[in-house]
């Protein structure tokens, strides 16, 4: 077997049928290559979606993952796979290029990398207007960490931490697993063990995936929230990976927390916290009016409250995995 193409999933019901749909219309041999979507006991109809096309895709495969956590699911993959080449993707993005898997298998014989990071562009087709909004305010420096590549275009070498999608089967026999302690930020993770052990990352547009945003602000601030708590356990585990972007959504959450309960009792911090807040919002109006040159006003106006939502439910997620670190010692 060549490539195995491993899809963690929970509740995508939605979303799960589309993307098998593009993976079995690859112009590659099905005898080279096996799709194994590892179900997190989806509440949904997913698990049954997915068993009803197996008729119909013979090399689809389906795991289940007792443990729920996206980190088992690519685990439970691993294990279950046996293709020379690994690649994740996730049950709610679109691959439009029936060519994936053999510009994937040319760029690691091209590349001689050890792992693949690819774009993660939020561009589906059909998003609805709060969902473009959600994209165009992640590809900006204020939604989205700055020293990331995922929305580069340039094919080179990178280091992996951020990107890294695809990787030769021996690089787990070098530094593992997924970590299970976590359940978002697994993939950066990893893929910091894969950059610590010296190993190599060739990152290229050629395999592009488009991932489909988060249609609600309550969804996203979920979303971001698990981010944040991912990050705080990077930071544990790997101290020397956090960066001042990782800090500043929890830092400023903290100063808002104080400023306003201090300014009962003090019109200082009162005013510092009216003059936080003043320009703050000044900010994330001004980024959105750079950003709406080519968008519609609709898209406009819902920018600012979603970089407040992907702050605030960064920042609260990092902030409560710290708070519970410390009250369990």
């Amino acid at each position: 077997m060549l490539v195995s193409v491993i899809v963690p999933v929970r509740n995508e019901a939605a979303h799960i049928g589309e993307t098998l749909a593009f993976l079995a219309r690859q112009e590659f041999p099905p005898d080279q290559f096996e799709i194994i979507v590892v179900d997190g006991q989806s509440d949904d109809d997913t698990a049954g979606r997915v068993a009803g096309l197996q008729a119909e895709i013979p090399q689809l495969k389906l795991f289940a993952n007792p443990r729920r956590l996206s980190s088992a699911a690519r685990n439970v993959g691993i294990r279950g796979s046996t293709g020379w080449y690994v690649v994740i993707v996730d049950g709610h993005c679109q691959i439009h290029d029936p060519l994936y898997l053999r510009k994937l298998v040319d760029a690691f014989e091209s590349s001689g990398a050890d792992c693949l990071g690819r774009p993660q562009p939020l561009r589906t087709a059909g998003a609805s207007c709060f969902q473009r909004a959600v994209a165009v305010a992640r590809e900006s420096w204020l939604g989205h960490n700055p020293d990331s590549d995922i929305y580069s275009a340039e094919a080179r070498f990178v280091p992996p931490d951020n990107v890294a999608v695809a990787y030769r089967r021996e690089v787990f026999d070098k530094v593992g697993l997924f970590d299970e302690m976590f359940d978002a930020c697994e993939d950066v993770e990893f893929n910091t063990r894969v950059r610590e052990a010296g190993l190599t990352c060739y990152f290229t547009p050629a395999i592009r995936v488009d991932y489909q945003p988060r249609g609600t602000l309550q969804g996203l601030v979920f979303q971001m929230s698990r981010y944040g708590s991912g990050r705080s356990r990077m930071w544990r585990k790997h101290p020397q990976s956090i960066t001042l972007p990782g800090l500043v959504p929890a830092a400023w959450l903290v100063w808002l927390t104080l400023t306003f309960g201090l300014g009962f009792a003090n019109n200082l911090f009162a005013s510092a916290f009216c003059l936080s807040l003043v320009v703050y919002s000044m900010s994330l109006v001004g980024e959105s009016l750079r950003l709406a040159h080519a968008q519609p006003l609709a898209i406009l106006a819902r920018t600012p409250v979603i970089f407040a939502a992907i702050h605030i439910g960064y920042g609260w997620g990092f902030l409560r995995d710290r708070l519970t670190t410390l009250t369990s010692r």
